[in-house]
């Protein structure tokens, strides 16, 4: 199991965990070949024996990586090793995004001015634009999956249920993946999803972000 201390690779030694989700957890790491801090994402360890899982992580990062904007979480490295000799783990190593995921900011907040609601959305666009043109669709935008930074820009996260438009699908067909509030009609009903699917859950998220 993941805990402080735990050195991945022979290199990102785990700080403090940071997050998680049904995949797996995010910690804070020391990269002690470059002596920076970033994140590493981690496949939850039961997942690891799910080849299907284990190639979902690694598409992740792959498609990440291929992507090169400044609103979108930068992947550096993936790798599948031992913890410290212990049991086997997928990771993945990103940006460290200092800053509150943008559903915190509404619970901490409420609701947004028109201005800076249209101002963290246009960030989020614009970080979308530069992965559709990528043929590269996210499927899950919603507000724990945008951080908002210290310095008030918008960051996305999480692709991991991610997909290259024009790839072959790693989603069983019919299943319906995705976070049910946001998702687009074509989702929900397990069509085939592209761009617009993202728009249909940005505008959701202009809604709660004016509403609340």
């Amino acid at each position: 199991m993941s805990s402080a201390g735990t050195v991945l690779g022979e290199r990102y030694e785990l700080v403090e965990k940071v997050g998680g989700g049904g995949m797996g957890s995010v910690w804070r790491a020391d990269d002690r070949v470059l002596a920076r801090q970033v994140a590493v994402k981690i496949l939850r360890a039961d997942l690891f024996e799910d080849g299907t899982a284990v190639q979902r992580f690694r598409r992740e990062a792959q498609l990440v990586a291929a992507i090169d904007h400044g609103g979108i979480v930068g992947v550096h490295d993936y790798g599948e090793s031992d913890e410290d000799g212990d049991e086997r783990c997928a990771y993945i190593v990103m940006d460290l995004i200092e800053g509150r995921p943008l559903n915190q900011v509404l619970k901490d907040e409420g609701p947004m001015s028109a201005e800076r609601a249209l101002g963290l959305l246009a960030d989020a666009l614009d970080a979308l634009h530069a992965a559709h043109r990528r043929g590269i669709v996210h499927r899950d935008i919603k507000p724990s999956n945008l951080m908002v930074r210290t310095d008030g820009r918008v960051v996305i996260t999480d692709f991991g249920i991610a997909r290259a438009v024009a790839s072959t699908k790693l989603t069983a067909p019919y299943a319906i993946i995705g976070t049910a509030a946001y998702m687009s009609p074509e989702q929900a009903s397990s069509a085939t999803t592209g761009p617009a699917s993202d728009l249909y859950s940005i505008g959701v998220l202009c809604y709660e972000l004016l509403v609340g």
